[in-house]
Order: C-alpha cells, then sequence, then structure tokens
C-alpha cells in the first residue's frame, strides 16, 4: 500500500466502522459532562465576570423593545454618524429573555449547558475515531478544563458571552466535517452562528482544512461536498439582519488598532499567569512530543492533526485562539494516549467503574449549584448604588468612564447616563474617539493628552477606577476638580465651577 492510500484511509470516518462497538459508550459521557458541569458550576460567579455581559443583556432588551436590530447606539454620546454593528444580536436576546425568567443562575446554567454539549461532542469525536473510553475520558477532560483559561479572568472562553456560540459551532463544524456525513447541515447551521456571535468567520478554516486535504487525496467526493458546505455557508451568511454590511463588524473588530491594548488579541505569554498557565503549557508540550514521537502514525486524522497545529501557533500569536487549540486537540491527544495506556484499561470494568462515578457527579451536581448561586451576579467593579448615585447626579454629565465600566454601566443605567465608550470597540465607536481614548490609558498621566480630550468632548465629569492615584492628584490637587463619589471600585471626579475655584 503506497502512502497515499494509506493516508487516504486514516480519519474518523474509516475508523467509526471498526470500532463501532464503542460508540456506545454513554459512561464516557455520563462521567465527562458530570464532572465537568461541577466545575464549570464551581466557577460560576467567575462565569460572570465578563465586563461586556452587562451591554449584552441591555441590548438584548432594547431588541426585544423595538422589535427590530438598531443600527445606531442609544446609550454614547460620542458616536456621532457611527453605525453600530451587533454582530451577536441574537444571543444578546436569548440572554435577556433567560435573565427575565431566571436571572443569572439561568445565564450560568446555559453557559454549562453548552460547555456539556462540547464535551459530549468532544467524547463522541474521540469514541468515533478508535479510542478508548480511558484515553478520551483523558483527553477530553483535561481540554476541557483548559480551553475556558479561567486563570486569565476577564480573558475566558467558556463564560457568559457570545463567544460561547462560536465555541460551541466550532466543536459541530469540527465534528460533522471528521464524520464526513452531515456536510449539508453545515449551512443552515451558519445561519444560527452568524447571528450569535461575529466568531462565525472560524467555519472557512475548518471547512478549508478538510477541503485541502480531501484535495490532496484525490478524495473528490468529499472535495466536492466541503467546497459545497462551504459555499452554502458563505451564502448562509447573508441570512442576518446587518446583510453585506456584516463584514463591515467583522472588519471592525479583525486587525483593528484597538487589538493591541486588549488582552484576548495579545500573545499568549502576555495572558500567562503563575502557576495557573502551568497546566495549559504542559498539556501543550505534551501534545508536541507525543505528535513528533508518533509523527508516521496513520490513525489520526490528517485533518485534526493540522487543525491542532494551526491554532497552536495562532494561540501564541494571539491568546484567544488558543482555547481552540486545546479543542481541535483532544482528538489526536486520544489517539497518542491510547497507545501509551496498558490493555486492560481499555476493559469493561474501567467503562463501569466511570460510570459509577458519573453517577457521583450527577449527584452533586445539584450541590454545586445551590452553593454557588448565592454569588452569581455581575462584578462589583460597579455596584447597584454607585448606579444610582449616578443617575441622581451625573444624568446629564458628559461622562468619561473607563473602558471596563463601560458596559456595567449601560446595564445599571439603561442610557439614563450616557457613556463615552465601552467593550464594543470599533463596532460602534468612531476611530477617532477610539485613538483619543486609548491615549488616556496610562498608569503615568499625560496631562496635555488629558486636557486635551477633556476640551475635545467637553467633559464634566470621569468616572475612574478608584485606585488610580495619579489621577486623582492631577485632576483634584492639579486642575482643581472634586472627587464626588468614591465607591468600592469607581471614583466620580467632577469639574469644579470657575467662582468656586
Amino acid at each position: 500500500m503506497d502512502a497515499r492510500e494509506n493516508w487516504s484511509r486514516s480519519g474518523i470516518g474509516e475508523a467509526s466502522a471498526a470500532s463501532g462497538h464503542r460508540l456506545h459508550g454513554f459512561e464516557v459521557y455520563v462521567f465527562l459532562i458530570a464532572f465537568l458541569g461541577v466545575f464549570y458550576l464551581s466557577n460560576g460567579p467567575l462565569l460572570l465576570g465578563h465586563y461586556d455581559l452587562g451591554w449584552h443583556l441591555a441590548a438584548g432588551d432594547l431588541i426585544r423593545e423595538r422589535g427590530e436590530v438598531p443600527f445606531q447606539d442609544p446609550w454614547a454620546f460620542t458616536l456621532g454618524d457611527k453605525r453600530w454593528y451587533n454582530l451577536s444580536w441574537l444571543w444578546d436576546v436569548i440572554a435577556s429573555v433567560v435573565f427575565q425568567h431566571a436571572g443569572f443562575a439561568g445565564i450560568v446554567l446555559m453557559v454549562v449547558a453548552s460547555g456539556a454539549t462540547i464535551a459530549g461532542y468532544l467524547a463522541f469525536c474521540g469514541l468515533s475515531s478508535g479510542a478508548s473510553a480511558p484515553a478520551v475520558c483523558i483527553a477530553v477532560f483535561a481540554a476541557c478544563l483548559l480551553y475556558p483559561c479561567y486563570e486569565a479572568s476577564p480573558n475566558m472562553y467558556l463564560a457568559a458571552s457570545p463567544n460561547i456560540a462560536t465555541m460551541l459551532f466550532a466543536v459541530v463544524f469540527y465534528g460533522e466535517c471528521l464524520r464526513r456525513r452531515a456536510w449539508f447541515l453545515l449551512p443552515p447551521m451558519m445561519v444560527l452562528w452568524v447571528n450569535l456571535h461575529g466568531g462565525f468567520m472560524l467555519a472557512f478554516p475548518i471547512i478549508g482544512v478538510f477541503c485541502g486535504v480531501a484535495l490532496l487525496r484525490r478524495d473528490w467526493v468529499n472535495f466536492r461536498n466541503y467546497l459545497l458546505a462551504g459555499v452554502g455557508c458563505f451564502i448562509a451568511i447573508f441570512v442576518n439582519p446587518l446583510g453585506w454590511h456584516v463584514y463591515d463588524g467583522v472588519r471592525a473588530t479583525l486587525g483593528h488598532f484597538v487589538q493591541a491594548d486588549i488582552g484576548e488579541w495579545r500573545p499568549y505569554f502576555h495572558n500567562m499567569v503563575m502557576p495557573g498557565s502551568i497546566p495549559g503549557i504542559a498539556y501543550a508540550l505534551t501534545f508536541v512530543v507525543l505528535e513528533l514521537w508518533y509523527r508516521s502514525s496513520t490513525r489520526v486524522p490528517p485533518e485534526a492533526r493540522l487543525l491542532a497545529w494551526l491554532f497552536l501557533f495562532l494561540g501564541l500569536y494571539q491568546f484567544r485562539y488558543a482555547a481552540f487549540f486545546f479543542i481541535f486537540s483532544s482528538v489526536p491527544m486520544a489517539l497518542h494516549i491510547d497507545r501509551l495506556l496498558p490493555e486492560r484499561l481499555a476493559k469493561f470494568e474501567v467503562q463501569r467503574a466511570m460510570l459509577a462515578a458519573g453517577v457521583v457527579g450527577v449527584l452533586l451536581l445539584p450541590l454545586t449549584f445551590m452553593q454557588a448561586r448565592p454569588a452569581l451576579a455581575l462584578p462589583d467593579m460597579l455596584s447597584e448604588d454607585d448606579a444610582n448615585y449616578l443617575k441622581a447626579h451625573a444624568a446629564h454629565a458628559r461622562l468619561l468612564n473607563h473602558w471596563n465600566i463601560g458596559g456595567l454601566l449601560i446595564f445599571r443605567t439603561q442610557g439614563s447616563v450616557p457613556l463615552f465608550v465601552d467593550g464594543r470597540a470599533a463596532t460602534a465607536y468612531p476611530d477617532e474617539l477610539l485613538h483619543d481614548y486609548l491615549k488616556l490609558v496610562r498608569w503615568e498621566i499625560d496631562e496635555t493628552t488629558w486636557d486635551k480630550v477633556i476640551s475635545k468632548y467637553k467633559i464634566d465629569a470621569v468616572l475612574w477606577v478608584r485606585g488610580h492615584e495619579q489621577l486623582r492628584q492631577f485632576l483634584v490637587h492639579e486642575r482643581g476638580w472634586s472627587e464626588q463619589y468614591t465607591g468600592a471600585y469607581v471614583s466620580l471626579y467632577t469639574r469644579q465651577p470657575a467662582a468656586s475655584r
């Protein structure tokens, strides 16, 4: 058998027929979903820590109230004629409905359900590829513990944000392409994905890798199927309220200069937290060693191998892609681990033990939820008391707020206190304003820059992080402003009338 034929026979589609007796291993699913669910629920308060959750909930309320997706932002006074590209409008509406009926507990359960679905789908891919149940458990459990990146909060990838839609659909597209059967379902799923999150563009590298490998194999049937799936997904993109302008929204996000000041777009090494990042680094090094050691193995589908390596390098370049490395590497890791495990671990007794442990995990789920529920709330960076004070005393002010407070300010005040900027960045704000704002985000105060921005935008109130002592010295002691209000995490500075100064 020549190399091309040997390569063309590798992959999940062929392996599934040889290992069909393993596909019914529901013990694996019970174990993984139960214990990963416990892990995610135990991090429940952290799941709500995303800075943009506030404006997403407010946007969902706004869309439901108006019955349409707004193209002009009603909350900021700095927009000018800038069009608002809300790429996650459907997720915002879903989150708004869930929050109305189930509060933050419902939001957390929605996130945990997404995480459980991802784990189950990855387990199915691993078992279908021919890996044993213990190997799949080890690989998927490790990947699903690591890809949320909770130690790098708030740059998390299984949290209450539209990004969970991209994580989920990326796994589904990956799994369906590996199965080589339900390719025709990808365009209908793309209609959902494009309305849930701007990360829908990730579908094309996934399909492209499978299409390219099929072309190299001269597997014309699968090449045609993947090509048709890609064309169908491209057409499906335009089924959204923005129409072709959805690309303007994506372009305003990808490659924009503002990424240099957002943590998730910075290199992996910028986001490393010690010792929290050590498990992820150890996993990546293990993957590299096993891949090099078994580089000639034909058990691993080449598409899975290529995607894992691609996103390993992308993850080093920009932190947000590291999560996809953990996801896409789970199938190769399961097959490599399977070769290292003793033969006896694949026996039925091990699966029975996993089922027993999984049942214990299922029983722990409600207990974990009840323990975490009292702490489920938005971050305290801007409390309800802070918002009430602002509504009473700053509703008519031209307020210069800190970026991380913007989403919470929108949620707490529902637009009654107009803001300067928030995490929507280039999808809602002019480039000139973002350039001006980013010059302020430095620990050392550039007095000339602050004076220029305050004068240019006629700012008469500043809402900033409380611990920024240099800003307090500049505004209060050098410019005669007053520190009018101090909360647990924020301070409100207001301009004093000339007569009183």
